[in-house]
């Protein structure tokens, strides 16, 4: 979750907690076998892109697309699901959201979901449903959004030597609940990260994806509000975060409802990331 923003030359962090999504909608029929994630990270036949390393080899970080080839914008859905939240989803708290994921079909919205694996384990149908559907693209969230920093908004952390492994679970996770092909982007939980982390994640080939939108429909409760943060902040080429989870973010779907068709108004085409990705310099 996103209570607000704030940047810093070595960390770029935002306020996490948890959220997740859900589909609506047939759920294909059988399920893909298993692959290894090539790298953990080039998992794709088509070969989506991804951005050149940084200085050194480091993971190279995306937060938003070019201002000046149309406009165009990503709506990017975090399903967040940490390792220990099991006995809450027994309980009857729900960690997805249907009727989000069926507005965005409704609107014929393309949109971006990054999944951890942990919400996959809990919910296969759901992320077999997501994975299989050409409208959306299922990306890497880590296995259990615990925190890639020290100072991460209280999250728990993982250790830099774990690091490396928490992804590669993760993009495991989505295999086997019958995503086909996860592609080789990453987004830290929280937004957090630095430049041990961006090391620690070196060779595996994946693009980290920020944004450069804030939604603010963590908690929220007003609709509206978070429909205007949303309106104000888009730019061509922009990233929007947003969480799709009935739990912590129930006003997610009547925002998507109320954001594209203005936004479409304005002459903006709602895109996946990695449309933005590939239209940046530097790709590959």
């Amino acid at each position: 979750m996103i209570p607000q923003v704030r940047r810093l030359t070595a960390v770029c962090a935002l306020g996490a907690a948890l959220a997740a999504c859900g589909s609506a909608g047939p759920t294909g029929s059988a399920r893909p076998a298993p692959a290894e994630p090539p790298a953990s990270a080039s998992p794709s036949a088509s070969r989506p892109p991804v951005l050149a390393p940084g200085p050194g080899g480091l993971t190279p970080v995306f937060e938003h697309g070019p201002r000046t080839q149309g406009k165009t914008v990503a709506l990017t859905f975090d399903a967040d699901m940490t390792a220990d939240q099991g006995p809450r989803a027994a309980a009857g708290e729900h960690f997805d959201n249907p009727d989000l994921i069926g507005t965005l079909r409704a609107l014929k919205v393309p949109a971006t979901i990054f999944m951890t694996g942990r919400w996959a384990d809990e919910y296969p149908t759901e992320a077999r449903s997501l994975g299989n559907d050409p409208q959306f693209e299922v990306a890497n969230h880590s296995y259990s959004h615990y925190a890639f920093t020290d100072d991460c908004y209280g999250l728990p952390t993982v250790a830099a030597d774990k690091m490396r492994s928490d992804v590669e679970r993760a993009y495991a996770s989505l295999h086997n609940a019958g995503v086909p092909r996860p592609l080789p982007y990453f987004r830290f939980p929280g937004g957090c990260y630095d430049q041990r982390a961006l090391r620690a994640l070196s060779g595996l080939g994946v693009t980290a994806v920020q944004w450069d939108v804030v939604s603010g429909d963590a908690f929220a409760t007003d609709a509206d509000a978070v429909t205007q943060q949303v309106l104000d902040g888009v730019k061509p080429g922009s990233v929007v975060v947003m969480h799709c989870t009935r739990s912590a973010a129930p006003t997610t779907e009547r925002v998507v409802r109320a954001v594209v068709p203005e936004l479409r108004g304005r002459g903006y085409r709602f895109v996946k990331v990695s449309e933005l990705i590939g239209e940046s310099r530097g790709h590959r």
